[in-house]
């Protein structure tokens, strides 16, 4: 069993249930998953013939960062439709998404991994919902596989197009019959429900906007009949509450519990939109939430309301949501943004720098249905991210390393260690050639949005 020991951190936010910060700590990681943990001094002898040792002296350790809401392929599409909104901006985008092919969703969930892993991010979640002419789920399941990111591919889906009253072109859509089937291939044949799976499988029909409610039952009654977890978009702006209201009859959070999408099983992008009532039923049913502040702030959605969901007991993690509305895939700068971003309305409790940490581990582990990931304690997962305080980044900020984290300019990862395997070191991504990787990604980008043929 291969033994890593990590030793002389200088700083270490554990997130675990005591929410223990230790200085000159260790820890010894043991066929991917944490062994011991405790004080640098203490450090058994037991441990002394470890196949690899790390000194992080001169870091601030935090559990892996989990990303809980993406789509990837958007970053082949970034900085369109500048001062659009959420509906405006997805009618300028669907017709260069219909160029999509495998090759597409490959590389740029390469380019996606490599960007969130140099953010310190070590578990990201997916949502596909767009399978024009080869695209597969197996794209982006070959990247995570090749670069070494714990990954929930989520199978989304549209299924409503523009002459049926939804947002998408009918040529984006997909028959409900084929739909279903492939979600239950790819759960038949890739969802691992192991303590420390590398890969589980989400279903993620996309947004009431474009799946129908039929859809939405019967893909959520299948998830369940395999013990899989359930994602969509909800509430993102005032035009979805309001195609809610003159559609379904219902506000999002009642539409939602009406086709059975609340539950401990189900988490929700965005959610910038819901009420007072809507937040209670997401608390009374375990429903989780991915706050995306970024995209939210791009798109002018607004600012969702986390300090009610969490003061009311949702679970809410934190996204980076697709490239294309973010622009960019840096998750620490996610929980520096959520901070800020709750700020706003004039209170400077609304949110602290270790509330938003913990919403991008603790958190983000909770919505995805983890208690493998999150924190680092005995039992979990070896999923790690370290940052050099010796910048100028910290300058000024040692006295408070991990709400440095947050408050300071959003700094790169130094070592990123996942399952107990080193992927960046010395801030470099050891599992993809990157330079070349970037001129793939930029030659694919340049013939998407030029409509010419890949």
């Amino acid at each position: 069993m291969r033994r890593l020991v990590v030793k002389h951190i200088h700083t270490l936010a554990t997130m675990d249930d005591d929410a223990r910060e230790l200085q000159d700590a260790a820890f010894v990681v043991e066929g991917g998953v944490i062994a011991w943990i405790g004080a640098t001094a203490q450090l058994p002898d037991m441990y002394s013939d470890a196949q690899e040792t790390l000194d992080l002296r001169h870091h601030v350790v935090i559990p892996g960062l989990v990303n809980t809401h993406h789509h990837m392929f958007q970053n082949l599409t970034r900085v369109i439709a500048q001062q659009h909104e959420l509906f405006d901006w997805l009618r300028t985008l669907y017709p260069l998404w219909q160029g999509l092919r495998g090759e597409h969703i490959y590389t740029s969930a390469r380019l996606a991994m490599a960007e969130l892993m140099l953010s310190g991010c070590t578990t990201s979640s997916d949502h596909l919902y767009l399978f024009p002419n080869d695209v597969q789920l197996e794209d982006e399941i070959r990247a995570a596989q090749e670069l070494g990111m714990r990954f929930h591919a989520a199978r989304g889906a549209m299924s409503v197009g523009e002459s049926l009253g939804g947002l998408p072109p009918d040529s984006l859509v997909e028959d409900e019959a084929k739909v279903l089937k492939d979600m239950q291939r790819v759960i038949e044949q890739y969802h691992d429900a192991a303590h420390g799976a590398m890969l589980r499988v989400v279903i993620a029909p996309c947004a009431p906007f474009n799946v129908s409610q039929d859809l939405m039952r019967e893909s959520a009654a299948l998830a369940r009949s395999y013990g899989v977890r359930l994602h969509t978009h909800l509430a993102e702006n005032v035009k979805d509450i309001a195609y809610s209201l003159a559609v379904f009859g219902q506000r999002p959070g009642d539409y939602a519990q009406s086709i059975g999408w609340v539950g401990e099983d189900v988490w929700h992008a965005h959610c910038v939109q819901l009420n007072g009532d809507e937040i209670g039923l997401f608390a009374r049913t375990k429903t989780g939430v991915c706050h995306c502040p970024t995209s939210n702030l791009r798109l002018a959605s607004g600012i969702a309301p986390v300090r009610a969901m969490l003061d009311a007991g949702v679970r809410v993690g934190l996204g980076v949501d697709g490239s294309a509305s973010n622009d960019g895939g840096n998750l620490l700068n996610e929980a520096r943004m959520a901070m800020l971003l709750q700020r706003a309305g004039g209170d400077p409790n609304a949110l602290s720098a270790r509330e938003a940490l913990w919403a991008a581990t603790r958190g983000g582990a909770a919505v995805l249905g983890r208690d493998d990931i999150g924190a680092l304690a005995v039992g979990m997962a070896a999923d790690f991210a370290a940052y050099r305080l010796d910048q100028a980044t910290f300058s000024g900020a040692l006295h408070d390393p991990i709400s440095a984290l947050v408050f300071c300019q959003s700094a790169a990862v130094d070592v990123l260690v996942i399952h107990g395997r080193v992927v960046v070191r010395d801030g470099a991504l050891l599992t993809v050639d990157l330079p070349q990787l970037v001129r793939a990604h930029n030659a694919l980008s340049l013939r998407l949005v030029r409509g010419e043929a890949s």
